[in-house]
C-alpha cells in the first residue's frame, strides 16, 4: 500500500473540468515516478496515490487551492525593457530571473507585463491513476 517515502511509478491522465485533456503520462507512453509526500507532485495527486496498491486506479478532482493556487493579480507584474529585447511579444513564453516561466500579456515602451501565474492556476483538475510499482526505500 502506497504511503509517504515510497518512490512510485504510476500512469494517469489529467482532464480539465471543461474535459480537455492538459498532460497524459499514457499519451506520452512513459510511466511517471516521485516519491511520496515529498513535495515533488501537488498535495493532491501525493493524497491521491495513499493507500493504492499496485494494480490499483484511483479518480480524483483535485481543487485550484490543493492544485497550481488560485490565479492571482499579485503574479502579474511590469518589468523593465530594453532595446535589445526587441524579440518579445504579446503571448510569447519567458523566463524571470528566477527562473520562473511566464507569459508576456502587454508591452509598453519601456516595460513589459508578465503573467507569472502557473498556466493551470485556478483550475481544477481531475487525474485518473493506475499504481504501476511502488518501491519501498
Amino acid at each position: 500500500m502506497v504511503q509517504d517515502g515510497d518512490l512510485v511509478e504510476v500512469h494517469y491522465d489529467g482532464t480539465l473540468d471543461d474535459g480537455s485533456t492538459f498532460d497524459s503520462s499514457r499519451e506520452r507512453g512513459a510511466p511517471f515516478s516521485f516519491t511520496v509526500g515529498t513535495g515533488q507532485v501537488i498535495a493532491g495527486f501525493d493524497d491521491a496515490v495513499r493507500g493504492l496498491r499496485v494494480g490499483e486506479s484511483r479518480e480524483v478532482r483535485i481543487p485550484a487551492d490543493e492544485a497550481y493556487g488560485e490565479w492571482s493579480e499579485d503574479n502579474v507584474v511590469e518589468v523593465p525593457y530594453g532595446e535589445d529585447q526587441s524579440d518579445v511579444a504579446v503571448g510569447a513564453k519567458v523566463f524571470l530571473n528566477t527562473g520562473q516561466p511566464a507569459v508576456v500579456l502587454e508591452v509598453k515602451d519601456g516595460t513589459v507585463v508578465l503573467d507569472a501565474n502557473h498556466e493551470l492556476a485556478g483550475q481544477a483538475l481531475t487525474f485518473k491513476i493506475e499504481v504501476l510499482s511502488i518501491t519501498r526505500p
